[in-house]
């Protein structure tokens, strides 16, 4: 291209700063020490452009100007933020969620002919996220998918690999969570009767203790403590629990019984069905056939639900026993209060006989401004009332 054609693209901005588009985007043109630079705008909006040039222009003539080191790939950054994780022992699972998302990423900004990690901006998590939602990723995993985003940048951030937030201003609103399935005791109970043998442990262990399934397949027999009645939530090589935390739950004696029965013929306290591969039926129980097992049990019994829902039943029936929420978390593990809320089931069973009560109370108080009669009636109510109630505490 000729300079007059050359010129006639860009625009002077100011004495010393030209500007130009590439691609969508604009850069400046100037000269420093005698040599023509280049840099990126890093907008697409020509009026910005020009009001980052003036800037640009002003740092130039009062000698604030430096050289910004040239951004890494976002490939290059990606690889660091792994090696970060693995670093800190992250759950496999996590390491795993995160490659799969930054492999999404990483094509999406292939697509947009973007390199580098400041190429990463508000728009390309909004592409991002609107492919998402078009191959029918749920609300929360659209959610937590972006949280991983700005946690790739602010990586690159905290470690000087870039100086500029290319993600400024982005807001990640987070869902309001979906109601999730929670079984009323006896629903609890039926479960438990229909379920396979091979399987009843482990499901009997997360029905009684709230643990989380990965938390049931990494229990050893080391974690188990009859002396104390006690099971030790606690991490192991290569896992640890959901946010680090270490517990201890209360041995229920259902559960101590059952443990006293169970064969001790693995570190595991729960293991998998024999087979071909196991012949000793000796490994860890996988949370995909444990699920597939329910399932089984759930449509026969017409029940919605997923191990999960164990957890969500135990701590909705210890929350309306009337347990302290401090020592249901204590129990659980790490549940803040918006979650243990959105855990907090009322059984139907005891709702409708607290609407009961209400009525039973109400028509109560009707009787008594019908006259003499209905007084006499109340009044006779109240006594069998007085005299039951006093025979309850004298048998307590």
């Amino acid at each position: 291209m000729s300079r007059q054609r050359r010129d006639q693209a860009s625009e002077l901005v100011g004495d010393r700063v030209r500007i130009f588009q590439r691609g969508r985007n604009w850069s400046a043109n100037f000269q420093l020490d005698g040599r023509q630079r280049r840099e990126s705008l890093r907008t697409t909006s020509k009026k910005e452009a020009r009001r980052r040039a003036l800037v640009l222009e002003a740092r130039l003539l009062d000698g604030r100007y430096k050289d910004r080191p040239k951004p890494p790939p976002a490939e290059l950054v990606v690889e660091e933020y792994m090696r970060y994780l693995r670093t800190e022992r992250r759950a496999v699972k996590t390491i795993v969620k995160y490659q799969k998302v930054f492999d999404r990423l990483q094509d999406l900004l292939r697509l947009r002919c973007a390199a580098t990690i400041l190429e990463l901006d508000l728009k390309a998590v909004d592409a991002y996220r609107h492919a998402r939602v078009a191959a029918g990723a749920a609300p929360k995993t659209v959610y937590t998918e972006s949280v991983i985003v700005r946690q790739l940048v602010n990586f690159a951030l905290s470690r000087g690999l870039i100086t500029d937030d290319p993600l400024r201003g982005l807001k990640i609103l987070e869902p309001k969570p979906t109601p999730q399935p929670c079984w009323t005791a006896e629903e609890v109970e039926r479960i438990l009767a229909s379920s396979p043998e091979s399987y009843r442990a482990a499901l009997t262990l997360l029905a009684d203790t709230g643990m989380r399934v990965g938390e049931l397949a990494h229990l050893t027999w080391g974690d188990v403590d009859l002396r104390r009645n006690v099971l030790h939530v606690r991490g192991k090589e290569g896992w640890k629990p959901k946010s680090g935390d270490q517990r201890a739950i209360p041995i229920s004696p259902r559960v101590r019984a059952m443990l006293e029965r169970l064969p001790r013929h693995s570190r595991w306290v729960v293991t998998a069905p024999p087979s071909r591969r196991y012949p000793r039926g000796d490994h860890q129980v996988s949370d995909r056939r444990l699920l597939s097992a329910l399932k089984r049990v759930l449509g026969r019994l017409g029940l919605p639900g997923h191990t999960h829902t164990f957890r969500h039943a135990f701590i909705s029936r210890s929350l309306t026993a009337g347990i302290p929420e401090a020592v249901v978390r204590e129990w659980v593990g790490h549940v803040d209060r918006d979650i243990l809320r959105l855990y907090t089931h009322i059984a139907s069973a005891t709702s409708q006989a607290a609407m009961r009560r209400l009525t039973h109370e109400s028509a109560d108080t009707k009787e008594g401004t019908d006259g003499s009669k209905d007084d006499e009636r109340s009044s006779a109510k109240d006594s069998a009332r007085f005299q039951h109630k006093a025979q309850e505490e004298q048998n307590e």
